[in-house]
């Protein structure tokens, strides 16, 4: 659910730097960012220990706030619209939460 959920955030991202002109440092670190997401979640589920897990799923919860950092700055350059940036940070915030049950239960808190 939580992969599903990041290939849509990540598809949405790379949809958004395909139709960029310029600005080509951000929209680098956007692809990056946003796709690192999903690639993480497959290397920290194939982790054997609770602490490289662990470890992964912190990592991409930095990557999934640095992500919506640039989608913040690329609306206030009115490259996406209010609508398209509230849409993707809703999504990449629920995702952040899903991480952080998903961390919970690795550390026993749940």
């Amino acid at each position: 659910m939580v992969w599903q959920k990041s290939m849509d955030f990540a598809e949405h991202c790379l949809n958004i730097v395909e139709g960029i002109n310029g600005h080509y440092r951000l929209c680098e670190q956007l692809e990056a960012a946003s796709a690192s997401v999903t690639q993480n979640i497959a290397e920290g589920n194939g982790r054997v220990s609770t602490k490289e897990y662990i470890h992964f799923f912190v990592y991409i919860r930095g990557s999934l706030y640095e992500s919506i950092t640039i989608l913040n700055l690329l609306e206030r350059k009115g490259i996406i619209n209010n609508e398209k940036l509230n849409e993707l940070e809703s999504l990449g915030l629920e995702i952040v939460k899903m991480l952080n049950s998903l961390i919970a239960k690795q550390r026993g808190y749940l």
